[in-house]
């Protein structure tokens, strides 16, 4: 009987294998299936663990859920290429700012998250079961995107805490995901939230997914992902008047860096 379970269970992995081999949606559906699997068991079995060490929601429970996320990498075949970590360096809080193309963002998050970061996530993210109990855990701060009030009232009292618990912020200033190889347009949150407490904005730039990762083409391949953290962009003496050209310049500078590690060095100088 033993002998019966292990032969259909090798034939079944055959033929996924088969399957994966000679179809695209088939290896796309099975390995972000497989993807999300990992997250909703990962953030259950992590979840007592923060618990037991920390005691409840603090920002010290991300060491434990990085040291987790950081070794999914080795099961999609990823590897990471980072530069400018010494840039993370500065003293006091400061927003960072990275550019968002996918589900996959949390691996290169992790993969390069300072101590005392937190992040701003949507609402909807605090109900995906463990995930959401994690993410809670970690000291995300969510935020409805849906109503322009309640968010900027969030991103009043962030400020405060901020440089209350001398934290820094991870924010992804696009506000949804982008896997097109290029930047949406900025929201003005983020930089509205440095220049008002006086921090300093530190752009974080991973270059284009599109090589490995396209939903839209059915593609989820190994693949190498550059990182590079730009040095800080100061905020001092700066006024409310100054955020729509902050924002801009982070933009420009991002743009540009996401082209040159994707490959694509001048587009971003040409079309900005």
């Amino acid at each position: 009987m033993e002998l019966g379970w292990l032969l259909w269970g090798a034939a079944v992995l055959l033929l996924l294998h088969l399957l994966m081999e000679l179809s695209p949606a088939v290896n796309f559906a099975l390995r972000i299936g497989f993807y999300y699997v990992l997250c909703i068991v990962c953030s259950g079995l992590t979840a007592p663990v923060c618990l037991l060490v920390n005691g409840g929601r603090t920002v010290k429970n991300m060491r434990i859920i990085k040291t987790v996320v950081k070794s999914f990498k080795y099961f999609f075949g990823l590897r990471f290429e980072v530069k400018g970590l010494e840039n993370f360096e500065v003293e006091g809080p400061a927003i960072i700012v990275s550019n968002h193309q996918s589900i996959l963002d949390m691996m290169g998050l992790m993969e390069v998250l300072p101590d005392g970061c937190v992040q701003v996530g949507k609402k909807e993210l605090m109900y995906a079961g463990t995930v959401g109990l994690i993410t809670y855990l970690g000291g995300v701060i969510f935020i409805n995107r849906k109503s322009t009030t309640s968010a900027k009232m969030v991103m009043a009292e962030v400020a405060k805490t901020m440089i209350a618990d001398n934290v820094k912020v991870w924010v992804y200033p696009e506000g949804t995901r982008n896997c097109t190889g290029d930047l949406l347009p900025f929201k003005k949150g983020a930089f509205h939230l440095a220049v008002q407490a006086q921090v300093p904005v530190i752009p974080v730039v991973y270059s284009s997914f599109t090589t490995f990762y396209n939903p839209k083409k059915n593609l989820f391949t190994s693949g190498k992902i550059k990182v590079e953290v730009l040095p800080p962009i100061e905020t001092k003496g700066l006024t409310s008047d100054d955020v729509s050209d902050l924002t801009d310049r982070c933009y420009n500078i991002m743009r540009e860096t996401l082209f040159r590690l994707s490959g694509r060095p001048g587009e971003g100088k040409d079309s900005s």
